[in-house]
This record gives structure tokens, sequence and C-alpha cells, in this order.
């Protein structure tokens, strides 16, 4: 086993694909997957599952992955001690649902971070995609959230993936809706007041099944549904067609200024926001650092944080 093969894997995990390592690592696809091989064999085990669609990374993969990340880390930092090296860039991937909190601790954590070099990232992404990326380790964190009715299949689908859902705060449904709405100036609204307006909803791709929507109430039956892809087409659709959406209520301003405004929703339903991550893997400072900022903001937003979760087993 040599660093070079640990640097490989790492690469190969940071791609999804060993196609566009090879490319970034400037050697062939064919010499690349013979060293994964090689690597395979000589430690006994399967790192990457191999499929039409692709690769990614098996149970034993994921727990090599964890070993291998330290070793190049550890590596890294004697080199920087006895050669003289310069530092490594700081690393740290996170994908999450669409919460302009989550971007906001993403911002806090780049602004306090003393280095002068980072590759972050930072995906708005569909849920399944969320859980996919903490599988396969392409991020550390996944930010989504639990509802009464999706709970008990995206628990089992956590726990068949080995991942770990951490709560962070429990909230009361609200809308998004325009500054102009005409129930703009309501104290709460309720499902019968928004039945004429358009409800924008963030599309799931092919898994497109209720359980993965990132709204909660969605077998709701609606006379007008819009599905978008990202956050900006959805404040522009809510400005333009007085539409909505349902969210945590969760509004920061810095982001998306004044034109969204957030009304309570009157339901029984609670949202359970929260961070997941990959059991077998031990999260770096600076995800263990962005989790702290997320608490900070969630608080200075006015709710609770949960204080059982598992962040300080990392």
């Amino acid at each position: 086993m040599t660093l070079q093969q640990l640097k490989y894997i790492i690469k190969i995990v940071e791609c999804g694909s060993i196609t566009e390592a090879a490319r970034q690592l400037f050697i062939t696809q064919p010499s690349l997957s013979t060293a994964v091989k090689e690597l395979e064999i000589e430690l006994g085990i399967e790192i990457f599952y191999r499929t039409n669609k692709g690769i990614s990374l098996s149970v034993d993969g994921t727990e090599f992955l964890s070993y291998a990340r330290q070793i190049i880390e550890q590596t890294e930092l004697m080199e920087q001690r006895y050669r003289g090296k310069k530092p490594a860039k700081q690393l740290c991937s996170v994908s999450t649902q669409h919460y302009a909190f989550a971007v906001n601790a993403f911002v806090d954590l780049l602004l306090t971070l003393d280095v002068d070099e980072y590759e972050f990232t930072l995906r708005e992404t569909r849920t399944y995609e969320i859980i996919e990326d903490v599988k396969n380790l392409r991020s550390e964190i996944g930010i989504i959230y639990f509802s009464d009715f999706n709970e008990k299949v995206l628990h089992k689908l956590l726990k068949e993936n080995h991942l770990v859902f951490n709560p962070l705060f429990e909230a009361d449904p609200h809308v998004f809706i325009s500054s102009k709405h005409p129930l703009a100036k309501n104290t709460s609204v309720t499902l019968e007041d928004l039945a004429d307006y358009p409800f924008l909803a963030f599309e799931q791709g092919e898994y497109n099944s209720f359980y993965f929507s990132e709204e909660i109430l969605s077998t709701v039956p609606r006379k007008k549904t819009i599905h978008v892809s990202d956050r900006a087409t959805l404040f522009n659709l809510l400005i333009g067609l007085n539409g909505y959406t349902i969210c945590t209520g969760v509004l920061s301003t810095d982001l998306n200024g004044e034109n969204i405004i957030s009304v309570p929703l009157i339901t029984d339903e609670r949202m359970r926001v929260g961070w997941i991550a990959n059991e077998k893997a031990r999260l770096s400072s600076i995800a263990l650092d962005y989790i702290s900022k997320l608490k900070r903001l969630i608080t200075e937003y006015g709710y609770t944080v949960i204080k059982n979760d598992a962040s300080a087993l990392n």
C-alpha cells in the first residue's frame, strides 16, 4: 500500500467517478482503475461498488476512506513540519436542502477561517442526493428535516446507508410569501387561505417521492403547483405570481432581502431539522466548527437547539 494509492481513493470519492479523477490526476483511466484494483486485492476488501451507473463506496470502503484521510492529513502535517511545505488547502463539503440558515452558517465559517487557501463545497440539492453524498463521503454533513410523515421512511434509509441523524431544532411550519401578497398582513394563514395561490416546491428528480419532499404537508391536494430547482427561482416566482412555499420560517433578510416574509401556518405538524453524518467517518474540525455556527445562528433566530445530538462522539 502506498500514499499515492490512498490519494487516488480520496480523489475518486471527491470526483464521484474514476474517469474524472483520472483527468484531474493527469493519469489514464485504466492506470487508475488498476491501482485501485491492486489495493483492493492487497487488502482483501471491495472499496467501490461498480455498476452501469458508476461507482459508490462499499461499507468497507467507507471505513477505509476515513483511515486514508487521516493518514494523508498526518503525512501533510509532517511534511509541513520537517520539509517546510506550504499547508494544504482546507477542505470541507456540505450538502443541504434549501435553507438560508445553512448558507449563513457557511458564510460565517469562511469569514472566521484563518487560512490562506481553502476549497469548500456547499451543495443545495435534492434530498436523496444529500443522502448519497454523505453515504459516499462526498460531503461530511447533510442537512435535512424529519416530520411525522417522512421520519420512518427516511430513518430506515439512513440506517441502511450507515448514516446518523442528529437533530438541531424543531420548528412550526411557516409559509414564505411576497411582502406584497394579499395575505401578507395576516398574523397566520391556513391551507384554505392559500388554496387559490400557486404552491412552489423543490423538484426531487427521479426520486420524486412525497417522503423526499422538502415541503411539509406534501400530500395535500393543490389546484396549482410549480416545481423549481433552485431558491432564487422560487423566490422570484413567490414575488411574481403571489405564490407560496412551506418551510421552517427561518428567513435571512441579509441574503433574501425584504421582499419575502414568513407567516405562521396553522397546522399540528412540526419540522425537526438536523444534520446527518456517516457513522464510520470522523468529522473534521472544520465540519464541527460549521455545526457550531449552525447552532449559534439557530439560537439567534430564537429557536432552541436540541442538546441530544451525537457531535460529541466525533
